[in-house]
């Protein structure tokens, strides 16, 4: 009996304690790429922009206001955009991050499977993005993105 109470206990306190562990830096990475994958689809160009730093400044020659313009001309032009994230793999080294995914962004209704879209595809995108903790809040800095080639 007391070696079940033992047991018990020692559940008991990796399951509190286990509560009381921090999100890891990578997790909270793939929070901001999800975050905005959700806005994207819900057209929400502020919960976007809130993710991106006020410095931002990409290879494209974009900045900040422009990034916001693309949204904006994307949202315009297309009803729907869902967008199907793969590959996701993220470096964290102190108060930077890299992210690199595969995204398949289209403008059909999200389905759950990537045959039903492929006809109203808007393309398939690597993208290679740089974040920074601004204020203890990841922010993407720069981002490049290219079509990929399937």
């Amino acid at each position: 009996m007391k070696k079940a109470v033992a047991i018990s206990l020692i559940f008991i306190f990796a399951a509190f304690f286990s509560g009381c562990v921090k999100e890891d830096e990578q997790t909270r990475v793939k929070k901001v790429i999800t975050a905005i994958q959700a806005a994207s689809e819900e057209k929400e160009v502020k919960k976007v922009m809130e993710h991106i730093s006020k410095n931002y400044s990409d290879p494209q020659g974009n900045n900040y206001e422009s990034i916001k313009g693309l949204l904006l001309g994307y949202f315009f032009r297309y009803p729907r955009i869902s967008a199907y994230i793969s590959n996701l793999d993220i470096s964290v080294e102190g108060a930077a991050a890299k992210a690199k995914f595969e995204t398949v962004l289209t403008s059909g209704v999200k389905t759950g499977s990537i045959s039903d879209v492929i006809p109203e595809s808007l393309g398939v995108w690597n993208f290679d993005v740089s974040l920074k903790k601004e204020e203890g809040e990841w922010k993407i800095t720069s981002a490049q993105w290219q079509e990929a080639m399937i």
